[in-house]
């Protein structure tokens, strides 16, 4: 497409690899804004408190399909509730990570054991919802649900995704998924950090490396709640 090559062309791209990716990402882009056209899925959004099984049915796409077009929505004077979207495998590989909520991410490796988007290939199919506190205190409310493809042929185990999709707690009464959730309690938040290498909580029982920002406290005498204490 014309406009595709243009941006392309203005982006300054020198390598014909990143060219190519870009092409690819802006080609998606530009199907999802067909299937799912900015001004009627965000108000069929809004009309529906985010219910992504419903805006699915609607626009004929999938879970996942909708969980990224959400994170699109933030046109100026137009804009829908800044989501951020993550998705890992099974063994903790991230393969997607968009934001448009300033939730962090960190740029190499996996991310907080304690976040339930890890939790959700125990419950296949089923979205589960928390409420997580990151160390700056910046409260988030986010769901979780699995995602397969099984378009690998006959014998070949499907591939299985976990999709994490979540926003600021002061966007979270607009989302169908807070019934009946009491916001404002902070007792219940689980805290996280971005990943453990970069996480400066000592509480944590689930720490599986040092925080590179600490030095390391260790006492042969004494067990802890991780073998990293600082």
């Amino acid at each position: 497409m014309p406009e595709i090559e243009n941006i392309i062309r203005a982006s300054g791209l020198e390598n014909d690899n990143a060219r190519t990716v870009a092409r690819i990402s802006l080609a998606n882009y530009f199907a999802a804004a067909v299937l799912m056209p900015y001004g009627l899925f965000l108000k069929t959004a809004e009309t529906n408190q985010y219910d992504i099984t419903l805006l699915g049915r609607r626009f004929g796409t999938s879970f996942e399909q909708v969980c990224h077009r959400l994170t699109t929505l933030q046109r100026p004077n137009a804009r829908g509730i800044p989501f951020f979207l993550i998705r890992v495998d099974n063994a903790g590989n991230i393969s997607k990570r968009f934001s448009a909520a300033g939730f962090h991410f960190a740029r190499f490796g996996g991310t907080c054991p304690r976040w339930h988007v890890h939790d959700a290939f125990r419950i296949p199919g089923k979205i589960s919802t928390q409420i997580v506190q990151m160390e700056d205190a910046t409260r988030y409310f986010s769901i979780a649900r699995t995602v397969s493809r099984d378009n690998s042929g006959f014998g070949v185990p499907d591939n299985q995704f976990a999709i994490g999709l979540g926003c600021e707690i002061s966007h979270a009464q607009r989302l169908v998924y807070s019934r009946g959730i009491n916001l404002d309690m902070e007792a219940g938040d689980t805290p996280i950090g971005v990943n453990c290498r970069l996480c400066e909580r000592h509480d944590c029982n689930q720490r599986a490396t040092p925080s590179v920002n600490r030095n390391l406290r260790l006492d042969e005498h004494v067990r802890g709640l991780s073998p990293f204490g600082f």
